[in-house]
């Protein structure tokens, strides 16, 4: 489309690049200008139950809450002569072992959580109760199971859909700016290690009651976290880097929005030129895409408090990649936690 008064025509790559410099421009001057995880057990306790297992959920390499070998109920009442006895998921006693810490009153605390330690804890609470007339001693003993399961944060992606309005379906444009569109988003992200990954535009003919027929590009496209260099990034954590990540990605995504946001201002009112493609108001969306690393996966309902973790995957299950769910092994096999497969 061309406009008035004798002015060269211009391509819609041409024009988006234009856009696009005039709002990073802005952008950079602006941030310069300017420049969590899971939190599951509020208190350091858990306290045990006899009528049922306690589930808990430690994060990997982090200490474990503090598992109380008695109910809320019974930490209110004296305890005579009390004795803890406390075993691991292999049946093992765990007094004198170095990555507990386990104290006079039968708290125990398991340290630098790792997979391999997930599983059921048990303690066995024995005390006395005395008569207050005859002094007659009775031993009464309490069992309390918790089931202690490692867990991760999930890794986000966020998958982005778009629309342009355009003047063709059959356009060589819609793809020059479909990759010079990328192109920028890309620049505007690179410094978070972030790219843009798995775009793909259609193009589709609209009947509206008003305008008649109209053509717009349906854009989709993914922010991951995963670009060149981020594993020199993740380098520099002691540990995990999910938490690392994933604030670089939601950072990234909101660079993507502000970028939109902007561009739709600078298209609509900075250009005497009518741009052929152009941003379709309120199009853009944003939807975060979750993933586990293997050997962990999410279940909404046998892990209830903790419906937004990646975790350890149950003996008999596996995850062999980033998929958020643990498959059950259709023969015997994966005997422990967090396998990857099941031989």
């Amino acid at each position: 489309m061309a406009g008035g008064g004798g002015r060269p025509r211009c391509s819609p790559g041409a024009l988006l690049s234009v856009a696009a410099v005039v709002v990073v421009a802005r952008w950079v001057r602006a941030e310069q200008k300017e420049e969590q995880s899971i939190d599951l057990i509020r208190k350091n306790e858990v306290y045990g139950d006899t009528r049922h297992e306690v589930n808990v959920y430690v994060k990997v390499f982090t200490n474990s809450p503090f598992l109380v070998c008695m109910d809320l109920a019974l930490s209110q009442e004296r305890i005579i002569d009390p004795n803890y006895l406390w075993t691991g998921p292999d049946g093992r006693d765990l007094q004198g072992q170095s990555y507990v810490n386990l104290t006079e009153t039968g708290k125990l605390m398991v340290m630098g959580f790792m997979v391999s330690m997930s599983g059921a804890y048990t303690c066995t609470l024995s005390h006395k109760v005395i008569e207050t007339t005859t002094q007659e001693e009775t031993e009464m003993v309490e069992a309390y199971k918790f089931m202690v399961y490692a867990y991760r944060e999930a890794e986000h992606a966020y998958q982005v859909s778009v629309r342009f309005s355009t003047t063709g379906c059959r356009l060589r444009n819609n793809g020059l700016f479909i990759e010079v569109l990328k192109k920028i988003l890309n620049g505007t992200i690179s410094h978070l290690t972030c790219h843009i990954t798995e775009s793909s535009y259609k193009c589709h003919s609209i009947r509206t009651p008003k305008n008649g027929l109209q053509y717009e590009l349906f854009v989709n496209f993914l922010v991951n976290p995963f670009a060149p260099g981020w594993e020199e990034v993740c380098h520099e954590v002691l540990y995990d880097c999910e938490d690392v990540t994933n604030r670089r990605v939601r950072q990234a995504a909101e660079r993507i929005g502000k970028f939109f946001h902007q561009l739709r201002h600078v298209l609509k009112h900075e250009f005497r030129v009518v741009p052929t493609i152009r941003y379709v108001d309120n199009s853009f969306s944003m939807t975060p895409i979750d993933s586990c690393q293997p050997g962990f996966g999410k279940n909404h309902h046998t892990h209830q408090n903790c419906a937004s973790c990646c975790v350890v995957c149950d003996p008999g299950t596996y995850s062999p990649n980033n998929e958020v769910t643990c498959r059950t092994c259709a023969i015997t096999g994966a005997r422990m936690y967090g396998a990857k497969s099941c031989s």
